[in-house]
Order: structure tokens, then C-alpha cells, then sequence
């Protein structure tokens, strides 16, 4: 009896895994590593090659920091051999590529395998991390695949003579401590005009960057997150014209981390930015901490015209009760009308947070938003 139920299971399971829909067992696969995936071969005849269909393809060289060089060597070669392998079993198109590395690797097999992706699959998402900058730079044919919708680099030399035609179809991209020159840098953008989200961190080149040059670059974006350098600020304020030749019509969300309030410039970006987007839903900000004195210039005086009729939720961690951080909140109270909810990450102490609390409900507001202000425990 007992034998007769566990074949009658088995059977059972058997018929269930083998009769799954394919865009269930897809989405088996693409949640597997690449090499569990390929492992599924063994479970029955169906699934032989079922592995070799999925349409995401991630790889992840992240071998242990004390193997000799010889060693690493090994490993490497037999990663690239295994993702040859995959590509040449291919049934079926490669939507996305991931290749994350924390250790030196052999350029060229890279390239290689870029190449082919640009010219044999449609692939819509590209990821090329790296733990450090390790000199590699992203090979021209790259810029030939016209399909891609997101594309994130990390620590990759980007530093080509600006003759890329760029990516038509791109709608999210990356670039974490990337190499390139500013030139590069706002031709890449100028000839990606789909562009809706966009993640900068680390310098740009060795020429300073305008504000204006880097918003005219961004005519559909709707999500912008900047990484700030306290230590060097290479998005300069050039000039700042009262009518601003760029409007951010579709931007909705900005996020800018490590701003720095010590001097004029963080809050004059922040006062271009606003000023140009008239349809901004969310202000994510983290604050610099410097032990450097205020200086007070009454920048936001100038923009005391800005108004943020669509503005409903303000968001700053690292806050604290100086005098630049509380003017910009109070700013922002008195001209954001559909504003819900202000909350404010600090360090501050139980009494300090009262008197925030205090201060910013006394000031001018717009709306019957809700402040709160929450510690940020170490």
C-alpha cells in the first residue's frame, strides 16, 4: 500500500512540474543562479533543456580574497568557459545580462561576449559591476545595442571620444564611480532621450559640469538620485539666469545624498532644481555633516516665487537643527499647498527634537502636512 502511494506521488509530481506554464517556469529559472538552473536538466526529459531558454542571465565572480593568484586564474578561466557555454546552448532571446565581479579578469573574454550579445540577441538590460575601478572600458559595440532599457555600470571606464550614437530606447540608467569625461558624459545623455531614471554617483570629469548643461540633457526624465562629494563639487553653478532655458515638465521624484549645506551651493541647486520642475511629487535628501561654520546668504530669498503645487512628501535624513537645513524646510512648508508628510531623520536629542518640532509648526505652511522627526540611533 505504502509503495503503491509514494509511485502514485511521484507521479503526481512528476505530471505537475512537467506541465507547469512556460512563463512559470521561466520565472523559476530566472530566480535560480545560473548554474542551479542548469542543474533543473536532470529532473526529467522535459526539462532537459528548459534551463537554456531563460531570457536573464546573471554571472557573479566573488571568490574568496585569500586564493593565490594561480588559483584565481582557474576560476576565472572557467567562468568565462561556462558563460561561452551558456551563450552557445542558447534557444531562446537574452533580455538580460549581469556580470559582477570583485576580482581582475581577462578584458578581452568580456568583450567577446559583449560582442556577442550586440550581435545576436535583443538585450534590453545590461549590468556591468565591478568592486573597484579595474580599468576596464566598455567596448564600442556596446553602443549597438539599440534595444537596451536599462543599463547600470559600476567602477567602468566610460572615457570614449564622443562619436556613440547613444541608446534610443534607454529609460533607466546607472553609472556608480564611473570613468568619463564631462563631454562624454553629456553627449551619453543628450543621445538617450527616452530617459526616465537616472542614478550619477562619483566626479564627472575633469571639467566642471554645468546645472544647466546637465538638465537641458534631461528633457523626459521623471526620477534623478545624485550622489554629492563634499569634498569636490563638480556640478558647478555657473551662472544662474531668473528664467531658466530648461523646465523638468515630467520629473517627480528627486533624491540627492551627501548634499552639502555649509556654503551657498547646495541650496542653490536645490532652489535651480525646484524652480524648474513644476511637477515634483517627492524631495529625498541626506544631509553632508561638516564641522565647518554656516554661512547664510539668503539664497531662497530669490525664489520666493517658486511655488510646488504637486509636492507631497519631504524626506531628509541627517538632519539637524542649523540655520541652512531649517530654511530650506521652511521653504518648502510655506510653498508646497498638496504637501502631506515631512519627515526628518536626526541626531538630535529628545529636547532638540521638540524645539524642530516647534519651530518648523510656527513657521508658514501651506497645507496641514505632518511633521516627524525621528532619531537616527548609531
Amino acid at each position: 500500500m505504502n509503495a503503491e502511494c509514494s509511485s502514485n506521488a511521484q507521479q503526481l509530481s512528476s505530471t505537475t512540474i512537467n506541465t507547469l506554464p512556460q512563463t512559470i517556469t521561466e520565472n523559476i529559472l530566472c530566480l535560480l543562479p545560473i548554474e542551479e538552473a542548469a542543474r533543473t536538466s536532470i529532473l526529467s526529459r522535459e526539462w532537459r533543456y528548459k534551463w537554456t531558454t531563460i531570457p536573464k542571465l546573471k554571472f557573479y565572480w566573488s571568490t574568496l580574497y585569500n586564493r593565490t593568484t594561480e588559483e584565481n586564474q582557474h576560476q576565472t578561466h572557467k567562468l568565462f568557459n561556462a558563460i561561452h557555454q551558456v551563450l552557445l546552448m542558447r534557444q531562446g532571446p537574452i533580455h538580460e545580462f549581469t556580470f559582477h565581479s570583485n576580482k581582475s579578469c581577462h578584458f578581452y573574454e568580456l568583450d567577446q561576449i559583449i560582442f556577442h550579445l550586440s550581435r545576436n540577441h535583443t538585450v534590453k538590460k545590461l549590468t556591468l559591476a565591478f568592486d573597484y575601478m579595474d580599468s576596464y572600458k566598455l567596448p564600442l559595440c556596446a553602443f549597438s545595442l539599440h534595444q537596451l532599457t536599462d543599463l547600470d555600470l559600476c567602477y567602468v571606464n566610460l572615457d570614449h571620444q564622443p562619436i556613440f550614437s547613444g541608446f534610443g530606447s534607454l529609460r533607466s540608467l546607472s553609472l556608480i564611480k564611473v570613468k568619463i569625461s564631462t563631454k562624454a558624459f553629456l553627449h551619453l545623455l543628450s543621445n538617450c532621450p527616452s530617459l526616465k531614471r537616472f542614478n550619477l554617483q562619483g566626479d564627472i570629469g575633469s571639467k566642471d559640469c554645468t546645472i544647466i548643461e546637465l538638465f537641458e540633457c534631461l528633457p523626459a526624465i521623471e526620477h534623478l538620485t545624485i550622489w554629492g562629494n563634499c569634498a569636490h563639487l563638480w556640478l558647478v553653478l555657473d551662472s544662474i539666469p531668473k528664467e531658466l532655458p530648461t523646465t523638468l515638465i515630467h520629473l517627480k521624484c528627486f533624491r540627492f545624498n551627501n548634499i552639502c549645506f555649509v556654503d551657498d551651493h547646495g541650496l542653490t541647486f536645490l532652489a535651480v532644481l525646484i524652480k524648474c520642475s513644476p511637477n515634483l511629487e517627492k524631495i529625498e535628501l541626506e544631509i553632508c555633516i561638516v564641522d565647518h561654520n554656516e554661512i547664510c546668504c539668503g539664497i531662497l530669498e530669490e525664489y520666493s516665487d517658486v511655488r510646488l503645487e504637486h509636492l507631497k512628501e519631504l524626506e531628509i535624513m541627517c538632519f539637524s537643527n542649523l540655520k541652512h537645513a531649517m530654511e530650506f524646510v521652511k521653504f518648502i512648508l510655506a510653498r508646497s499647498p498638496k504637501l502631506k508628510r515631512v519627515i526628518l531623520y536626526s541626531f538630535v536629542e529628545k529636547d532638540e527634537e521638540s524645539d524642530i518640532l516647534t519651530i518648523l509648526s510656527q513657521a508658514p505652511h501651506a497645507s496641514q502636512e505632518e511633521i516627524v522627526v525621528r532619531c537616527i540611533t548609531d
